[in-house]
């Protein structure tokens, strides 16, 4: 396996190897392709790191769970072998004659969440929620690779002085956090924040919403370990959503909430969510895990409630993100390196709920 160092090494590969999806449903596979040459605006990126996301098990899959025995088939116009991995931070390799910009040797995060640039969301900036789209690891070849090739060097943020093992997570943890943090505007002027589920969004979401808000956000999670590291990380409170007193405690505690973050996204994160909203109250949903939630319909009425889901976040929110967290020197979530030749095994144990964190592929 060909290594991308965390130095500036200028020298062009000719090969680039990857960890392939073959078959859905089906283990990685190594391959080895011709490294692509960039071409007018594109810029070929070195990849230093690559973060291992929970998304990743579902483009694994080939389908998110819609609940019982329904499922969301998302395997349809992607070609095999496929790589994914969007978290990604690396080095500029080459540069195409009309990739302005970008210099060879610059270290950058990639902004993965790239549209068409034609449709009317990708017209106010808002490229991740395009329908027609070539999100990296998602629509197209992505980072679980030693190269990526990148549209246009506007994609490209430089992080210094931020290490790549934390640069390239902000680029979908951090993003995903942030934007579902900025979605409760003033409401946690008015009381703390609860966020549940404490995988790598969850544990990122916690960094960011104490350098946002005065008050130091409530956790919860059914894994001890995780609510123990969240505890050591700066929450308040944290609370184990299987236990039959937890709803009550939130609500001793707090008189309910204005302002939930679901980094889970099941029946039973929403349903622990919904039961502890204020009047006024607010759900922002970002994870995926699945399944099928319902909800008496009076209830929006009679609580005054809003359940709003979230993608991911845009261009300019990545580049406020990066910002934030120099500015108020946020640190890093725990963070395990594995070579990219355990993209697999960090995959499984991922899928297991064994990494507290982010896993980061060394390439």
């Amino acid at each position: 396996m060909m290594r991308a160092p965390d130095t500036e090494d200028e020298t062009v590969m000719t090969e680039m190897c990857r960890q392939s999806l073959v078959a859905y449903g089906q283990p990685l596979c190594g391959t080895v392709v011709d490294c692509p040459a960039p071409r007018g605006s594109e810029v070929l990126i070195r990849i230093a790191r690559c973060g291992v996301c929970h998304s990743d098990l579902h483009m694994q899959d080939g389908y998110f769970s819609l609940g019982g025995d329904k499922k969301l088939d998302v395997s349809a116009g992607r070609t095999l072998p496929f790589t994914l991995g969007h978290e990604i931070a690396g080095v500029i390799e080459g540069v195409g004659n009309e990739a302005l910009g970008a210099t060879v040797g610059s270290r950058v995060a990639v902004y993965p969440w790239i549209g068409c640039g034609a449709c009317a969301a990708c017209a106010v900036g808002e490229e991740n929620l395009c329908s027609n789209n070539r999100h990296l690891g998602i629509s197209v070849d992505g980072g679980y690779a030693t190269h990526v090739l990148v549209p246009h060097p506007r994609y490209l943020l430089d992080y210094a002085p931020l290490s790549p093992n934390f640069a390239g997570p902000l680029m979908c943890s951090g993003l995903t956090a942030y934007a579902a943090l900025k979605r409760f505007t003033k409401r946690p002027e008015r009381g703390p924040v609860l966020l549940i589920g404490l995988g790598g969004v969850g544990m990122m979401g916690l960094a960011i919403a104490r350098a946002l808000f005065r008050t130091p956000p409530i956790v919860a999670d059914i894994d001890a370990e995780k609510r123990n590291a969240a505890i050591a990380a700066g929450a308040a409170q944290a609370y184990d959503p299987s236990d039959p007193q937890a709803r009550k405690a939130v609500m001793a505690a707090t008189g309910g909430l204005l302002a939930v973050c679901d980094f889970v996204g099941s029946d039973k994160s929403l349903q622990f969510a919904t039961g502890l909203l204020a009047r006024g109250g607010k759900v922002v949903v970002t994870g995926l895990l699945g399944g099928n939630f319902s909800i008496a319909a009076a209830m929006f009425g009679i609580k005054a409630m809003t359940i709003e889901g979230t993608l991911t976040g845009t261009l300019a929110e990545a580049r406020e993100l990066l910002d934030l967290v120099r500015a108020k020197k946020i640190a890093p979530i725990p963070t395990r390196g594995r070579p990219l030749n355990e993209a697999q095994a960090a995959l499984d144990d991922l899928r297991a709920g064994r990494v507290v964190g982010r896993t980061v592929l060394t390439v």
